[in-house]
């Protein structure tokens, strides 16, 4: 029976000789593995001159990207809330839900419920920016009527209702402008070349892709298929921008119980757009998904690489780097990119 090997193990010369087939058995291993003996076993292995340098490269590209960077209200904003408290994490998921629910009542019932999970007050006259404050004493007012259930707390939250959910919607469409380029591929290519340089460049990716139906899949098909046409277009540098794909958006059923069914349908949708981003250049990259999709992912990967992708480097997998299984996948990666003589 196979055993899970010490993450310091896993980069030692002794699995330079393991088969794709081995590193497999280890990111199913890994899957189950305590995550917080991984890690601990991670730093352990990691000398103190190397933890230091690493503390320092931080330290110095923070501080440098203060020092070229003037201050808004949105990074005064950010600094208060935080992704390392709830308050923060609520705004982001609240950030990110609101563009997906469409109808007001639903918009109003969300709201009710992750405002009166957190404790505002605690942020009230904490930040240097007075407007900061300010947006502080509308959320923890907004709150406090979330939390009340009397009827008249009902009397004063209802009018208000569409006055928070204005405000709301204001501050999630400035937090998305921060890191949203654009509505359509063609605004983000656009925006993206203004950035641009010799040293600078891009991967476009899509918010919310999710496919419920075969109809969805194949609109998702085809507006990636625009994107590539799109960034080909637009390409200026000789490091062209490159576009990020989601497996779930191709398929409305992308499960391990459907997996011979995936590999079929969804490997024929996915081999379409490597094959014209290899016809257009354009790098293209799978992305991410949860992690019981993982190893269905790295199947369908292998199956579109040695389909349509042998000798030509422009196509990719997103590795999370802090998942417990990162190592193993990359293990597998530089394998599965040996055995086929091509780069990934």
């Amino acid at each position: 029976m196979t055993s899970l090997i010490a993450p310091q193990l896993l980069c030692s010369s002794n699995a330079s000789s393991w088969t794709c087939d081995n590193w497999l058995e280890q990111i199913q291993l890994y899957y189950h593995a305590d995550e917080t003996l991984i890690v601990r076993d991670m730093a352990a292995s990691l000398p103190a001159s190397m933890m230091s340098y690493c503390s320092r490269e931080a330290a110095t590209l923070v501080a440098g990207l203060r020092q070229d960077h003037e201050l808004t209200v949105f990074d005064d904003f950010m600094r208060e809330y935080s992704l390392d408290n709830e308050e923060g994490l609520i705004l982001m998921i609240m950030a990110e839900a609101l563009l997906r629910i469409p109808d007001k009542a639903t918009r109003d019932a969300f709201i009710r419920a992750e405002m009166s999970q957190a404790d505002w007050e605690k942020h009230l006259n904490h930040s240097e920016s007075r407007w900061v404050n300010l947006a502080t004493c509308g959320l923890n007012a907004s709150g406090k009527l979330s939390r009340m259930s009397s009827r008249l707390a009902r009397l004063l939250s209802g009018p208000g209702q569409p006055v928070i959910r204005k405000a709301l919607d204001k501050a999630m469409t400035i937090m998305g402008n921060q890191f949203v380029l654009g509505q359509t591929i063609g605004e983000a290519v656009r925006s993206g070349q203004g950035q641009a340089s010799a040293t600078l460049t891009h991967s476009f990716d899509m918010l919310g892709e999710a496919a419920l139906t075969t109809e969805d899949a194949l609109h998702y098909l085809d507006a990636y298929q625009q994107a590539l046409e799109a960034i080909s277009s637009a390409q200026r540098t000789q490091y062209p921008a490159s576009l990020s794909v989601k497996l779930s958006a191709l398929h409305p059923r992308y499960e391990e119980s459907r997996r011979a069914e995936v590999l079929e349908v969804l490997g024929e949708r996915l081999g379409q757009l490597v094959k014209r981003a290899r016809e257009l250049n354009i790098p293209l990259t799978v992305d991410a998904e949860e992690a019981d999709r993982l190893e269905l992912s790295l199947a369908l990967f292998q199956q579109v690489l040695e389909q349509q992708a042998l000798g030509w480097g422009g196509f990719g997998l997103a590795v999370q780097a802090y998942g417990k299984r990162a190592l193993p996948v990359l293990g597998w990666l530089n394998r599965l990119a040996a055995d086929t003589g091509t780069a990934i």
